[in-house]
């Protein structure tokens, strides 16, 4: 997997060497309330979201990159693509970054990052997100970014022992020689 350079930030793969890192940021309730998840407990916990990230980029349905901080090589935090359908030229987009590095402009120019590569080298003419309806800082980040919330997917996905709604947003590739 290509690895992504922005003015403060590495994307780089995840290998099983970052479970303590991934581990310490996917631990922690506020990260995880709005992803399905439960709080990971643990190394095995990180070691699996690792794996699922190399299984779908095996798959050709996405791929994660960790976001580090240049010259720090700890990964805290992921940005990514999946559900790809390259038939229909699309695919999802997700994120999560430790609470230490909120409020600092760090997952947007990651998810700048990834969309931009997701247009310019996968071609993709749209990027999907989907968002809990609780989940107001995704939201305002999605929007700061351009995309455009679409409507809300009433029971859209079962997680935790629950359905769930979620916000489809979805930013579209603008450029002129698609």
């Amino acid at each position: 997997m290509k690895q992504l350079e922005t003015n403060r930030l590495v994307l780089r793969s995840v290998t099983p060497a970052d479970a303590a890192s991934v581990l310490s940021y996917l631990c922690k309730p506020e990260v995880v309330a709005h992803m399905g998840l439960e709080p990971f407990a643990t190394l095995d916990d990180a070691l699996e979201e690792i794996a699922w990230y190399d299984s779908i980029l095996k798959d050709g349905t996405g791929f994660r990159f960790g976001i580090t901080i240049k010259g720090q090589d700890v990964v805290i935090g992921s940005c990514g693509l999946l559900n790809r359908s390259e038939k229909h030229h699309r695919a999802e987009i997700g994120f999560e970054l430790s609470p230490d590095y909120w409020g600092k402009g760090i997952a947007g120019e990651a998810l700048e990052a990834v969309v931009a590569y997701g247009f310019h080298e996968l071609q993709l003419m749209r990027i999907e997100a989907l968002v809990e309806p609780e989940n107001e800082a995704s939201m305002h980040l999605l929007e700061r970014h351009g995309f455009l919330q679409e409507g809300l997917l009433r029971s859209y996905e079962f997680t935790r022992g629950k359905y769930d709604d979620l916000y489809m947003y979805s930013r579209l590739n603008q450029r002129k020689d698609r």
